[in-house]
């Protein structure tokens, strides 16, 4: 995967203080009395920085509240006046950008069912040309990390060089007990390929009801993202959309005091010793990664001997029994069974693969 966005570090471009960086405010501006209440409120919670509305609502279903349009940017104008918090919404094509810009608002964002579709992120991007703001951008409604880098790259490429990612979740078959389901591993091999890229955490969206919110937010603090974007409503029960994940925003106040934010090691003596638990890690790996080819090459022999003799590539019983014993064995040793299962399903088919290719590859040389 190609690795070529010019991106700003954070620190560089918006005075956030110590992370996280707090995102918070309704799902949808619904009233300028809503909006104003909600910003004073939350503006006065320690960490807030951005006040986050949704003016224009991409709804499943065409009779649900689909936002207030244009209109609650004179409300967000008045946010930015009064309480001093910057102000991010989320457009969908090229009018809502230009109607953000009108209103001055701070920070853009394109949301998850607008990043799956590459000609509506272009169409975003071409009207951002020229134009120094922030953007954030979702990952897609689908665990596709190749369509959210696709939309950061189609950003950047416009000359947006402030970008943040933004994590809410994916959509799967299996949802309990999240609304979006997190798959971890995908921000995770985001951050691996962009390190310096920008990567907040949507609890709201992952959990779908306020119960989860907090040990969501943690998840994400412990996985060194930089902030959390927080839905909250003055009157949650009352929201005209996603009430169910809206907090009010003294509980915010008092979930965002109880996360407690992890730092790098300050003190010689223990970095001394975590770079030594470090080095038996990467001696550990290195004795796997041996094994496992030493592994390969007997399968390799394995699948000679069936190809010459005519016997099926897959065995049945043999896979079971292996299954059996090396579980056993694994859940003796402390590892968790769904671990085990993954790790040798794995192996398995690469066993197989290579099999498959004696097989193919004996075939050519006889044809």
């Amino acid at each position: 995967m190609k690795e070529n966005l010019d991106i700003e570090n954070l620190d560089k471009w918006f005075e956030r203080g110590e992370l996280p960086l707090i995102i918070a405010g309704p799902c949808s501006a619904e009233s300028e009395e809503q909006v104003l209440q909600t910003a004073h409120a939350v503006s006065k919670i320690p960490g807030v920085k951005i006040f986050r509305a949704g003016i224009w609502k991409p709804r499943s279903r065409p009779k649900s509240f689909e936002g207030v349009g244009e209109l609650g940017l004179e409300w967000l104008k008045k946010v930015k006046q009064n309480t001093g918090l910057k102000v991010a919404i989320e457009v969908a094509n090229p009018q809502h950008v230009e109607s953000a810009l009108k209103y001055g608002m701070d920070v853009l964002w394109i949301g998850a069912r607008t990043v799956v579709n590459p000609f509506s992120v272009q169409e975003i991007a071409d009207s951002l040309r020229g134009i120094d703001i922030p953007v954030m951008i979702k990952n897609p409604v689908i665990p596709d990390l190749s369509l959210w880098i696709g939309a950061m790259e189609r950003v950047n490429q416009a000359g947006i060089t402030k970008l943040i990612a933004i994590h809410r979740g994916f959509s799967t078959i299996e949802k309990k007990p999240y609304r979006n389901t997190p798959l971890w591993e995908i921000p995770i091999e985001l951050k691996q390929h962009y390190p310096d890229l920008p990567l907040i955490c949507d609890p709201s969206h992952i959990a779908g009801n306020t119960k989860l919110i907090f040990d969501i937010s943690q998840k994400a603090l412990d996985l060194a993202m930089d902030g959390l974007m927080i839905e909250a409503h003055i009157r949650p029960s009352t929201a005209l959309s996603d009430a169910r994940q809206q907090l009010a925003p003294d509980v915010l106040a008092i979930l965002i005091s109880k996360l407690i934010v992890r730092k790098e090691f300050s003190n010689k003596d223990k970095e001394r010793l975590l770079q030594s638990l470090r080095e038996q890690i990467d001696e550990i790996d290195h004795k796997l990664i041996s094994i496992l080819s030493e592994r390969m090459n007997v399968v390799e022999k394995i699948g000679h001997y069936k190809s010459e003799h005519g016997i099926t590539i897959l065995q049945i019983k043999r896979w079971r029994d292996i299954i059996s014993d090396r579980m056993n064995r694994g859940i003796e040793n402390g590892l968790s069974r769904d671990f085990l299962l993954k790790v040798l399903q794995l192996v398995h088919r690469e066993s197989i693969s290579l099999q498959e290719k004696i097989l193919e590859d004996k075939k050519t040389d006889t044809y």
